[in-house]
């Protein structure tokens, strides 16, 4: 049972990085920067803890604007928001 659900496990982990990836297929010359990414999530009322480069997307660590803790990419060019997980 448990090398099921480490293979289990593995496979989501590998089709949330490729789903990413396949969404954010942007040459870097393209990339807004970091910055103006974490500028607008404060408009919007996020507290950006930090913001890193994933899998050719921007992959923000947060709390949104309801207080909910954030993992979400966003396309780099266009700061669209590709993917997310909430947290506790």
């Amino acid at each position: 049972m448990r090398i099921l659900i480490a293979a289990l496990c593995t496979v989501i982990s590998v089709y949330g990085t490729a789903f990413a990836a396949d969404k954010c297929s942007v040459p870097t010359s393209d990339w807004q920067p970091r910055e103006a990414l974490k500028t607008k999530l404060e408009g919007e009322g996020w507290k950006v803890r930090s913001i890193k480069a994933e899998d050719g997307c921007y992959e923000a660590y947060a709390f949104d604007a309801g207080g909910r803790k954030v993992e979400a990419y966003f396309n780099p060019r266009t700061f669209e928001r590709i993917d997310a997980r909430s947290g506790e």
